[in-house]
């Protein structure tokens, strides 16, 4: 199970205790997508190689996250952090009344953001490699898909830093942090963990 880390601070004062919840994988695959996004977002049009070789990197990285989600560790795969239409909107409006339970994985919302981006990125991926074949280069339908796609998961990504700050507010936990340091603290006795 997970190993629960108590700290001593300054003046004898105990931190709660933490566990490990994001393995060093997620972790890194998080902050790369992040920078190489940014990156390949910034550049477009204006350096197209260095745009190309970004783009690679992140279709790469998103492979890699969809065979993590099925064989990496419990809060990493997708079976923990799925859940249906109802599940979500309930959350959601738990979340307005700032009443949502806390979860030491994704919450639902969080669980539906992970699948929307890794599919819009990944329609991002598929539709610049198309621009670079003969078959696709110069097709407008393709570039207004590439370009579309990016803007999309531009607002989703807005809505994921909003969702990262109401819920660190509500539950009173930086999650910036612990998608820094993998470590989020221990789960209470109404937290789903």
């Amino acid at each position: 199970m997970l190993a629960a880390k108590t700290t001593m601070e300054a003046g004898g004062i105990r931190s709660p205790a933490t566990v490990r919840v994001w393995d060093p994988l997620v972790r890194i695959f998080h902050w790369s997508l992040v920078g190489l996004f940014t990156f390949a977002f910034l550049t477009g049009d204006e350096w197209q190689q260095p745009h190309e070789v970004a783009g690679y990197i992140i279709a790469g990285l998103i492979g890699f996250r969809v065979i993590w989600g099925f064989v990496g560790p419990r809060h990493a795969r997708f079976f923990s952090f799925i859940n249906g239409p109802s599940a979500v909107a309930g959350f959601l409006a738990d979340t307005v009344r700032l009443k949502a339970r806390r979860y030491l994985g994704h919450n639902p919302a969080g669980g539906l953001m992970v699948v929307g981006l890794l599919l819009a990125i990944a329609v991002i991926s598929l539709s610049g490699w198309m621009m670079t074949t003969d078959a696709y280069w110069g097709v407008k339908w393709v570039e207004e898909l590439h370009e579309g796609a990016a803007f999309t998961a531009l607002g989703l990504i807005a809505l994921h830093v909003g969702g990262v700050i109401v819920a660190s507010l509500e539950h009173g936990e930086n999650l910036v942090r612990a998608m820094i340091t993998g470590r989020k603290r221990a789960p209470g006795p109404d937290d789903i963990a």
